[in-house]
């Protein structure tokens, strides 16, 4: 350990932002840092050591000269930012806890454009994004910024900003070709990864210019193969537990869930028995393609105006993790937009559009692979008959539960075969979870917003009083094919589902004492369909007594509305259905239900009352009925969080030390949450005992609702970057995340599901020989609780380390050669998700312009 600690932190109070050209004198350097320009925290430019509230940015050359492949990967080394990886080509960027693999709390915009997959809510990672030949650089609020975007973003927002083909022309080619799965002879010899990238810019006139760019990306995933018991203690009062306990059900092994178990009496005790299922292993296909493509068309009619046509594409087939691990097959994304700027007022319009494709929902294929060859009521039929045979047959009770499993198995479709294979295509063209597997979703998210700065429009007036004015107006409209399984219209069947949110914010600064404290006060207003309209305020202050030292203090709030899926969804799987929380979705739902923790408590204590104390089963029911307890949630009302931040900016050392720091406290309610439960189906009191008891005698749902705790969360980051000379520089980034309390816990508060401590250092040098440049970079987190509804548990501390060398050769070739988690130690990021191990590539680059 203590190795460990020494490669993290030997970096410590070191950092430095991106390489420097060896023209570069460092007087000129230490300028670049004061006057250094952001656009995402305020929505409008300003100098970054002047922002009112925490921003993060990452250059492009930054990145470059980091370990990581691409400049997307790059960010899990900025401050602040916590990255989890559900598949190699899927990772889902996080800030300030509450992780999940759907991070609906956190916006990802590229030039200031949501690109969401509509019916999620949330990104499919940089799927719809730039390629690294086309990233200039890319900000990241680490904190709520719904007060000015209004996009759901009350943990945090990144926007990715791009080259304009007016400023950046020339081709440019990029081939990185890699290898993973080193050493995981388990599963997989070695295999290839490939990364091409294509950027084409080109200014036409001093009106017009465009670009087009292209990318493919190649591989084999990490592979998910938790094998731990997730009901290790169903059958605990027969003693049976591990590889005896016929309730056996694997983190990624599906099919043998809560909802795929049943109670068997057999010789007069209660056994919880679950089919059998299949591991991930055996039913995924871990191949990577992913491939997305835009077109971006310039005008400028005159000085300061700006018109800009832009269209995207992408094509995705990776792993997605939810509740259930997905396979994405043909999945498209396409966008069209239109932004027209200037120095007054902006309009920006831009509708994206969905399609799953042949995508399809691993745990559905595998319970429904096993119910092709025999129902469930023929195997708990078959397995209580050759449990019994066995017995008689003088085997023991662990033996005879291996052998009734073997036995009711005999004809399932084994993973391989040719059978199998085309069991499996069928099923996951079957848009009906109940019986096959596919994911079959068509959206388009519509948005329209403008943006006019008023001191712009009224220049004298807002000189004379020192103040700036902005006001901004969007509209956004999701439309939804239903599909008849996972989205329906529960008023017009035959028409699509619409869910509209309009918006509007006044934001007004103003300077004070010689522009030594800027003050500065927003209003935010949102209104969606099915709630009532909501105000959010953001107050700021920055304090700068002098150019290199920066004070902020900021109140924010923010409203997070329910995303579609969680407002509209209509699944069956399982036997469970799982049901959007509006009331036009689940009513009557809530008011007649029983919470299935409490179904389930008291199915485990009859249970064990009729193997531990000998009693019948109407007696066992009996005597536990009051354990049972009526639904207390209801319907989805928009999550609330109020912010306090505090913050210090500032260069010392002869202005070779830049720091940055920030406090914040956040008070969360209303937390859009799941909870599930049971209408037993009988309305005779006397009865709903017994009909709760069977899963044959009652409707499951999981339900969208509001977790009824207030919860509570602190933390700071301390970035450090320090320039030594021209040739070597460094970076240090702390961040301390931490749950404070949870008042009135309920048990559906979400997961805070993130590390309280995470370090990583980089240290970079270039031109050691000629245009010869390396780094190296260390990240450590702790260990740190995970909940989800696939699984919940610790997900274990990791350190890994990356590193690269890069070598820039005449002609516009650059060559880079590195590696991520260069000691191959496999690690994982959150629980139910893949294996992490090394991966080595090679890079090569050609432009005929720098760009």
């Amino acid at each position: 350990m203590n190795q460990k600690l020494y490669l993290i932190f030997v970096f410590i109070g070191l950092k430095s932002f991106s390489q420097i050209q060896n023209t570069k004198t460092r007087d000129s350097i230490k300028k670049e840092e004061l006057n250094e320009i952001v656009i995402t925290a305020s929505r409008r430019s300003e100098k970054l050591m002047h922002s009112p509230i925490s921003i993060e940015q990452l250059k492009s050359a930054e990145a470059k000269a980091m370990g990581s492949p691409s400049i997307y990967e790059a960010l899990e080394n900025v401050k602040g930012v916590q990255i989890i990886t559900p598949s190699l080509g899927f990772k889902v960027i996080n800030t300030r806890g509450f992780a999940n693999s759907t991070n609906v709390r956190f916006a990802q915009l590229v030039d200031g454009i949501d690109n969401q997959a509509p019916h999620l809510g949330a990104p499919i990672a940089n799927a719809l994004g730039a390629n690294d030949l086309d990233i200039d650089k890319i900000e990241i609020i680490p904190g709520t910024a719904a007060a000015l975007y209004g996009m759901n973003a009350i943990n945090g927002l990144a926007n990715i900003q791009t080259k304009n083909p007016f400023e950046y022309q020339g081709v440019a080619i990029q081939q990185l070709t890699g290898v993973n799965h080193v050493g995981n002879v388990d599963r997989f010899s070695p295999k290839i990864y490939s990364q091409f990238n294509m950027r084409f810019a080109q200014k036409l006139s001093e009106k017009f210019a465009f670009k087009v760019n292209a990318s493919t990306t190649g591989g084999t995933d990490w592979v998910a193969d938790d094998r731990t018991d997730l009901a290790p203690n169903a059958n605990a009062s027969t003693g049976l537990f591990g590889a005896d306990n016929p309730a056996y059900d694997e983190v990624n092994g599906y099919g043998n869930e809560s909802a795929n178990r049943k109670t068997l009496n057999l010789n007069g005790k209660n056994y919880v028995v679950a089919r059998t299922g299949y591991r991930e292993t055996d039913i995924s296909d871990y191949g990577i393609q992913n491939y997305k493509a835009d077109l971006g068309l310039y005008f400028r009619p005159k000085q300061g105006h700006e018109l800009v046509v832009n269209y995207k594409t992408a094509l995705i087939n990776t792993i997605y993790q939810r509740s259930n691990r997905f396979r994405l097959d043909n999945y498209t994304l396409n966008q069209f937009a239109l932004d027209y700027h200037s120095p007054v007022f902006q309009v920006r319009a831009y509708a994206t559009t969905e399609n799953t494709g042949d995508s399809y929902n691993m745990r559905s294929l595998a319970e429904n692979m096993d119910r092709a060859y025999k129902s469930d009521d023929k195997w708990f039929a078959d397995y209580s008959t050759a449990y019994k045979n066995a017995v008689a047959g003088g085997a023991s009770v662990a033996d005879a539960h291996r052998m009734a499993r073997t036995q009711s198995d005999a004809g399932r479709f084994l993973p391989g075969t040719e059978a199998y294979e085309e069991k499996k295509k069928e099923l996951i063209n079957i848009n009906n979870w109940d019986i096959g597997a596919a994911l079959r979703v068509k959206s388009t998210l519509v948005h329209g917003e403008g943006l006019i700065n008023w001191d712009k429009a009224f220049v004298s007036f807002f000189e004379k009083i020192d103040a700036k004015l902005l006001s901004g107006v969007d509209y956004r409209n999701y439309i939804i094919v239903p599909d008849g399984n996972y989205f329906i219209n529960p008023v017009h069947a035959d028409e699509n589902l619409t869910y509209q949110k309009t918006g509007a914010f006044t934001q007004i600064t103003k300077d004070f004492f010689s522009d030594k404290l800027r003050l500065g006060a927003t209003v935010r207003m949102d209104k969606a369909d099915y709630f009532d309209a909501k105000f959010t305020p953001q107050f700021t202050a920055v304090y700068s007594p002098k150019e290199t030292l920066n004070f902020r203090a900021s109140y924010q709030t923010g409203y997070r509305f329910p995303s579609i899926f969680e407002g509209f969804s209509n699944v069956n799987s399982g036997g469970v259905k799982r049901v959007g929380g509006l009331r036009i979705m689940s009513d009557g739902i809530f008011e007649n239900s029983f919470t299935k923790a409490s179904i389930d408590k008291f199915q485990a204590q009859v249970n064990s009352d009729v193997n531990t104390l000998g009693l019948t089963q109407a007696q066992a029911i009996e005597k536990n009925k009051n354990t049972i307890q009526k639904n207390p949630y209801t319907y989805l009302e928009p999550e609330f969080v109020k912010s306090f931040e505090v913050g210090f900016r500032g260069l010392a050392l002869n202005k070779n030390l830049f720091i940055d720091a920030d406090f914040y406290y956040n008070s969360y309610k209303n937390f859009i949450a799941q909870v599930e439960a049971s209408i037993p189906n009988t309305q005779d009191p006397n009865l709903i005992p017994t009909s709760l008891y069977s899963k044959n005698t009652q409707n499951r749902y999981r339900l969208w609702t509001n977790s009824k705790s207030k919860i509570y969360n602190y933390g700071g980051s301390l970035g450090l970057r320090y320039r030594f000379d021209n040739i070597f520089s460094a970076l240090t980034n702390l961040t301390y995340t931490k749950l404070d309390r949870t008042d009135d816990k309920d048990g559906l508060e979400d997961g805070f599901n993130t590390p309280e401590f995470n370090v990583n250092g980089t240290l970079m040098a270039q031109n050691i020989w000629k245009n010869l440049g390396a780094s190296v970079t260390a990240r450590y987190q702790n260990n740190f609780d995970y909940v989800s509804f696939l699984v919940s548990g610790t997900v274990p501390a990791y350190w890994t380390m990356d590193a690269q060398v890069n070598y820039a050769f005449k002609k516009g070739i650059s060559a880079k050669l590195g590696g991520t988690n260069i000691l191959n130690k496999s690690y994982t990021s959150i629980l139910g998700g893949p294996s992490i191990g090394g991966l080595y590539y090679l890079s090569l680059v050609w432009e005929t312009n720098k760009i």
